[in-house]
């Protein structure tokens, strides 16, 4: 490309902090609905990294750009390369950090990464991906370098990386926090949980535990002074795919808890589900507290039952 071209290119513009994918890939998809579109993705590591195998970068064809595919020193960069690609109009593979061509652009964790940006030429992969994730759904994309095709993969592999030749973005969905507690600790946690970009299921006392969805991306917190008002939801969870179940109580209480739960015929394993006292330090004193603790536990948790 001549200097001319460069030249006139939009300078890259940051216009969103959100790193969530489902956020990124529909920015994604309404800058080519607006002219123009590049995926940048993190598809090799060497060394440190600041963000983990699949992580993406969203460029408009005007120079906005959203996601982060490190710590923030190299995404203008990206958006910059991407920009020259949507101009070529074909795929191109750049290097940063250990082994890169660009010596004036150095990740502070010491390591290097490699991102494949692909210029985006359809929107149904894209759609498939959202309105999936919409249903708290698995899903994935499969980018081939060859081909430069991006599609909706029919398998989900374990994790985003490299398999047979093509690199597989993988998406889980939102972590959803069910909580049932009439306090201030369970006021605390939800408007925590809200400005940790969690879906949130406040609770409230008519509610039949029977209609609580639940499934295997969702976390149960039961903020309860007394045993019997978190039984009928509790109960619900312990027979539910919920990664976490957390309870509030001293371990005098929970011993009380665990009595009650083998009485009613609840087995050992499933009561081994339940994390009491709840959080993931203690004890706490006021209700800000224990929702750091509560939330930094389910965030803590959902790492361990599904890796990045």
């Amino acid at each position: 490309m001549s200097n001319s071209v460069s030249a006139a290119l939009p300078v890259p513009v940051r216009v969103n902090n959100s790193d969530y994918p489902a956020e990124i890939l529909r920015f994604a998809l309404n800058a080519l609905d607006g002219g123009g579109a590049a995926l940048a993705t993190l598809v090799e590591i060497r060394g440190g990294a600041a963000r983990s195998l699949g992580a993406h970068l969203a460029v408009s064809s005007d120079g906005h750009y959203c996601g982060y595919l490190s710590g923030g020193c190299i995404e203008a960069a990206v958006a910059a390369e991407a920009l020259k690609a949507m101009e070529e109009g074909r795929d191109r593979v750049v290097k940063y950090g250990e082994g890169s061509p660009f010596f004036d652009i150095v990740l502070p964790c010491g390591g290097g990464v490699t991102i494949a940006i692909h210029v985006l030429r359809a929107t149904e992969a894209l759609e498939i991906v959202l309105d999936q994730l919409a249903d708290r759904q698995t899903v994935a994309l499969t980018q081939d370098p060859k081909s430069q095709a991006l599609t909706h993969s029919k398998t989900v592999p374990p994790r985003s990386g490299w398999y047979e030749g093509s690199f597989v973005s993988v998406y889980r969905p939102q972590t959803c926090v069910v909580i049932s507690g009439q306090t201030a600790e369970a006021d605390a946690v939800s408007r925590l949980a809200h400005a940790s970009g969690y879906q949130v299921q406040l609770l409230s006392s008519s509610k039949d535990p029977n209609a609580i969805e639940i499934d295997r991306f969702t976390a149960v917190v039961l903020l309860h002074h007394d045993l019997d008002l978190e039984a009928a939801v509790l109960d619900r969870a312990l027979t539910s795919p919920a990664f976490y179940i957390g309870a509030l109580g001293s371990t005098r209480t929970h011993r009380r808890r665990t009595e009650l739960l083998r009485g009613a015929g609840v087995s050992s394993e499933n009561i081994d589900r339940i994390r009491a006292p709840i959080g993931l330090f203690g004890p706490t004193r006021d209700a800000a507290s224990l929702a750091l603790s509560v939330l930094a536990d389910v965030a803590a948790a959902r790492l361990e039952v599904f890796p990045s």
